[in-house]
């Protein structure tokens, strides 16, 4: 069943039969015919080592219609890599693993950076990015999915829903996005969703004024979701940021490449957890502050593309707007927890919304000090014309890091 948001921009899909996942699969297994489906898992090493990614192969393993898995595995020195190895070998279908720091992909990373290629810095828009160039140059799959290591609620129902609408063969989405509720432990989850996303997208039509792409992104329930899936030829001309901006970043080049009627979004859970982040370090730094920081500046490059002028001036009334709405909403979730019997922190909520307040500005300082910054990973198009071959050397050295000595 489905419903429309209420500006009519992308499509919803709601779980609210009691279709058990063996239907889903045994759907998905036909569809499989023609659409061969893959799967992306950017990972760190020591996510092997916790206990979320264990269940996650575990129920991936079940998974009877994925063609290939592709597994990003970052922070692994040799042993760590070879442990690897062995940890998702327990999968039993087609799979393969890019040891990111390993001297191969290295190499081959150390050409891009010359001309100007490559990612600035390491993280999950870099891991992402490598696991997309490997799938299309393995040319296995029709449509992928994405989804992060660190879910300790997974089960493999959330797949077979996430790749459900892009494999339908009477379905044209090209690319679908999960949403869930986050409520665990007696209380709500989902910080930077719930206080600074929906607020702060609120305040940039109040100071900026409306716009379509602000339309856009407000019709997505959960626009931070790490959950994702797509036809594989929309990878080959995305560019994706390589910071925190990650996801918002990559429902912007979703919106400049296809129109909303190929877009939409699925419940894929009931309920959905994950490690959680801190509010910000010992040393004031990293957690959501950097989270935070990263979105902001994501939003601003892209309504500087799109001619919105922003200024000093107009962040610190973005910055004002904002409280005063993110107060507001505040509010509301207060009301919804008390309504479902869930605990509520007023003072950690507040402490929440003062400080991704002052990221609104330090974000605009940022985007003003570095007009020239490239925010996004280039496209593997692009990649392919300056190294024609590169595509086909990836997975050369894929292949000998996962079956050779290393």
């Amino acid at each position: 069943m489905s419903d429309f948001h209420q500006n009519g921009i992308i499509a919803n899909f709601h779980n609210l039969s009691d279709r058990n996942v063996t239907e889903l699969e045994t759907e998905l297994i036909g569809f499989s015919k023609k659409r061969k489906m893959g799967l992306i898992l950017p990972s760190l090493f020591s996510e092997l080592e916790g206990p979320a990614l264990a269940n996650i192969i575990d129920e991936i393993a079940k998974v009877p219609y994925l063609e290939e898995i592709v597994i990003g595995l970052d922070r692994a020195d040799r042993d760590q890599f070879l442990y690897a190895r062995e940890f998702f070998s327990r999968l039993p279908q087609h799979h393969r693993i890019l040891w990111n720091d390993g001297p191969r992909l290295k190499a081959i990373d150390a050409e891009l950076e010359k001309e100007g290629l490559s990612p600035t810095e390491p993280g999950k828009g870099r891991n992402v990015w490598f696991c997309t160039g490997y799938t299309l140059a393995s040319d296995r799959t029709l449509a992928v999915a994405l989804h992060d290591c660190d879910i300790v609620t997974y089960e493999r129902g959330m797949l077979a829903r996430l790749l459900y609408p892009v494999v339908h063969p009477k379905f044209s989405y090209e690319f679908c996005k999960g949403f869930y509720a986050r409520v665990a432990n007696g209380k709500m989850n989902g910080r930077v969703v719930r206080l600074l996303v929906g607020p702060l997208l609120r305040s940039l039509e109040n100071v900026y004024g409306q716009s379509p792409y602000l339309d856009y992104l407000n019709s997505f329930r959960y626009p931070l979701s790490g959950e994702f899936a797509m036809r594989t030829r929309v990878m080959h001309d995305m560019k994706i940021p390589g910071d925190w901006g990650l996801e918002i970043g990559l429902l912007s080049e979703i919106y400049r490449n296809y129109s909303p009627n190929h877009i939409c979004q699925v419940e894929i859970a009931d309920n959905y957890d994950h490690k959680h982040q801190p509010l910000a370090e010992e040393d004031g730094s990293g957690g959501l502050k950097r989270m935070s920081n990263d979105i902001i500046q994501s939003l601003y490059r892209k309504l500087a593309t799109m001619g919105v002028n922003l200024t000093s001036d107009s962040f610190r009334v973005l910055k004002a707007t904002y409280y005063r709405n993110a107060l507001d909403i505040l509010e509301f979730y207060h009301h919804d927890a008390i309504m479902n019997g869930l605990k509520f922190d007023q003072h950690s909520e507040e402490a929440a919304v003062e400080l991704f307040m002052q990221c609104i500005l330090d974000a605009g300082q940022a985007f003003i000090e570095r007009p020239n910054d490239k925010p996004f990973i280039p496209s593997w198009s692009r990649v392919q014309s300056a190294f024609p071959d590169i595509m086909q050397r990836i997975y050369d050295a894929v292949e000998e890091d996962n079956k050779g000595d290393v």
